[in-house]
């Protein structure tokens, strides 16, 4: 049996049964005596979630991401299938499965949030069937949304065309997926979203805030080069900055296929991220540096109307926080 599904919470139940063992999930009396949940209460599903773990994952990631996606359900309730390939393969076709369920208050006692959660385990000789129970496992009329973690071989997850192709939104990390993933023929390439640009929506947020006090034209008038520095464990942060500055900066009407544009390792002790845009004779200045750990940041700047420094807050979205960034927005 996978490791990574012996980690997860739950009740094993015959595959068969899911959906009947489901149901009596929220009409059954508690473990404590205590009536259960009224079976209208558990109904205010909003979304079908995918969670598929690869085969990279240990169990102690995989409980984290689980609890990562109860953590985003608390927000948006929904059924959540995790699949849980394992390692070695067998002889004969295996499943097994496993029930989950919390309910959630919201902003009043009446404000109750479900989440149903169903883990299989499946051998890849039972590959083949794996789809039509994802199927069966999910709410009908819902958007389904599909989060691949931690996946080797781009080509491999290529296989579960089912899901890269109905899913609304695929769910990639880059910091952590194969070199080509978010530049592989997916069946559905529009639907890809890359985790790691969610969670720098609030460093993108506040120096996007900072340059717009300033004329596009004076930001982009000659400017020579554009440098990202970043901490070692944010090397995918430094990269997804870089390319999001580059846009921004095509959008303001600067030549950037003309302006270098490069990422650097910051020193040990030199915070977590920080942007310089280099200027020539016009002598502007413009530098940002954030430290995560300390959760401060520091503008400087002088577009020709004096030197200004600004500190600021600076974060990373939460991984819960990130997940809702990439499936609605």
């Amino acid at each position: 049996m996978s490791a990574i599904f012996n980690a997860l919470p739950g009740i094993e139940v015959p595959v068969d049964e899911i959906n009947q063992r489901l149901a009596h999930m929220w009409t059954d009396t508690a473990a404590d005596g205590r009536p259960a949940l009224a079976a209208d209460d558990a109904k205010a599903t909003q979304v079908n979630f995918v969670l598929h773990l690869g085969m990279k994952v240990t169990p102690e990631d995989a409980a984290r991401q689980f609890d990562v996606v109860v953590n985003f359900s608390h927000r948006y309730p929904g059924r959540v299938v995790v699949l849980c390939p394992l390692r070695a393969d067998v002889a004969e076709p295996e499943m097994k499965a496993k029930i989950f369920g919390e309910c959630f208050l919201g902003k009043s006692k009446s404000d109750k949030r479900c989440v149903e959660f169903v883990m299989l385990s499946y051998s890849i000789s039972a590959r083949r069937f794996l789809e039509n129970q994802v199927s069966i496992c999910l709410s009908t009329d819902l958007p389904l949304y599909y989060w691949a973690h931690r996946f080797s071989e781009s080509g491999r997850l290529a296989d579960y065309r089912y899901l890269l192709s109905r899913a609304k939104r695929v769910l990639i990390d880059s910091a952590i997926a194969p070199p080509d993933a978010l530049t592989y023929p997916w069946p559905n390439p529009s639907a890809t979203r890359d985790l790691v640009y969610c969670r720098l929506l609030p460093v993108r947020q506040t120096i996007g805030q900072f340059l717009a006090v300033y004329p596009p034209a004076t930001i982009v008038g000659d400017l020579r080069g554009v440098t990202v520095s970043h901490s070692p464990e944010l090397a995918a942060e430094g990269r997804v900055l870089l390319a999001w500055l580059r846009r921004r900066l095509a959008a303001c009407g600067a030549a950037v296929d003309g302006v270098q544009l490069s990422t650097a390792p910051l020193a040990p002790g030199g915070g977590s991220l920080a942007v310089k845009f280099d200027y020539g004779d016009a002598g502007h200045l413009f530098r940002w540096s954030g430290d995560l750990a300390t959760g401060h940041a520091l503008f400087e700047a002088d577009f020709g109307t004096g030197r200004t420094k600004l500190s600021a807050a600076v974060s990373l979205l939460p991984p819960e926080n990130a997940l809702s960034e990439a499936m609605f927005f």
